[in-house]
């Protein structure tokens, strides 16, 4: 599963997002994440796809940044560039 249909997906089910919003450049606080969600969102992501997220990593501020950090995770774990 790509990571941008993850967060699509999990997005439209806990907080019933259209996911045609759900777009690179969306803010995540303008979805309606809040810190809370935002944590699960994470926990999902690692459990779904078996990556670790760090806790010292800041907090991604747009839909595009969190793609960019699960697939920059899913990349170190397979080797890949």
């Amino acid at each position: 599963m790509q990571s941008t249909e993850l967060i699509r997906q999990f997005l439209h089910e806990r907080l019933g997002a259209d996911p045609q919003l759900v777009v690179h450049e969306a803010r995540l606080a303008d979805i309606g994440v809040d810190s809370l969600m935002l944590a699960e969102l994470m926990f999902e992501a690692e459990d779904r796809l078996g990556i670790s997220i760090d806790s010292n990593v800041p907090p991604p501020k747009t839909v595009g940044d969190m793609v960019t950090l699960i697939d920059s995770l899913q990349a170190a774990k397979t080797g890949r560039p």
